[in-house]
């Protein structure tokens, strides 16, 4: 080959490449956009009056924009409670997932003992048990220990997750264990390394699992359907769910009481993405 046509292979490769990527692009922009259309729609249905939402065409921009809306269901329900109790299960929660998540993990990381692995191998399996082969069993031992329609049966419950411990695990594997091991010849106990080195060198990791709890947690509803009694003690899944059933017929309220639950989560989604996408992307690096 001539040293023009070697010059020409790029030149020709530029614009095919980049008529690739932008298709690329549109491809997932409008992936994205069909994904939004739900979310969208509900932002604009609690911008409207009730008799609005159904319309056909639907109007995607209100005529007249109902921003009363977003302070009327504050007197309709408690809502400051249920965000309140909400606010307060996901952050207790999260925090304990990941410190006792982070902990175990290091532990089935970097600690050698004997059947370690398989006893790894034994504490994740549970995740394929499901939720509903145990749940009856958990509500009579919570009953039994007088903790039924209080937070504690929550907190207890979920303060612990197999795959919190997984993850971190998978994270802790890509860091070398020379640095463990020049720690405890510098006389390091095993707590200071996990405090003083793993964590800090796992913070993307650490974001995703805290970012995954809290989530999860905040959109749970079985949970305290089954444990929580007590209106005052109820969650937004709960209090939203309450508030369709004593005002079926009012759907931008419904819409109102929507975005107000999902608003925070997509907001600390947003936040907390690169992190998040890093700490997955890297926990898989090893196993």
């Amino acid at each position: 080959m001539s040293t023009a046509d070697t010059a020409a292979a790029p030149r020709a490769r530029g614009p095919l490449a980049l008529a690739r990527r932008v298709v690329v692009y549109a491809t997932l922009a409008a992936a994205a956009l069909v994904i939004l259309i739900p979310f969208l729609w509900m932002v604009s249905a609690s911008l409207k009056r009730n008799n609005d939402v159904f319309t056909i065409p639907i109007q995607w921009i209100p005529q007249d924009f109902q921003w009363g809306n977003f302070t009327e269901i504050w007197t309709r329900v408690p809502l400051a409670t249920y965000l309140g109790n909400t606010v307060f299960l996901s952050l207790v929660i999260t925090f304990l997932q990941v410190l006792t998540g982070s902990f175990a993990a290091y532990g089935f990381a970097k600690v050698r003992f004997r059947g370690r692995d398989t006893l790894f191998m034994l504490y994740i399996a549970t995740i394929a048990v499901p939720w509903q082969a145990y749940m009856i069993p958990q509500y009579i031992m919570m009953q039994k220990a007088e903790l039924t329609d209080t937070f504690w049966s929550l907190i207890l419950l979920q303060a612990f997750g197999a795959f919190g411990v997984f993850l971190m695990r998978q994270y802790y594997l890509t860091i070398p264990d020379e640095l463990c091991e020049a720690a405890r010849v510098d006389g390091l106990s095993e707590y200071g390394i996990w405090a003083r080195i793993m964590l800090p060198l796992s913070k993307p990791a650490l974001a995703s699992l805290a970012l995954l709890t809290f989530v999860n947690t905040w959109n749970d509803y079985m949970g305290p359907f089954i444990y929580l009694t007590s209106n005052d003690l109820w969650t937004i899944q709960l209090g939203l769910r309450s508030f369709v059933g004593q005002y079926d017929a009012d759907y931008a309220m419904m819409m109102t009481g929507s975005v107000l639950s999902v608003l925070p989560i997509m907001i600390i989604f947003l936040l907390g993405q690169r992190h998040f996408i890093q700490g997955v992307a890297s926990s898989g690096m090893k196993g």
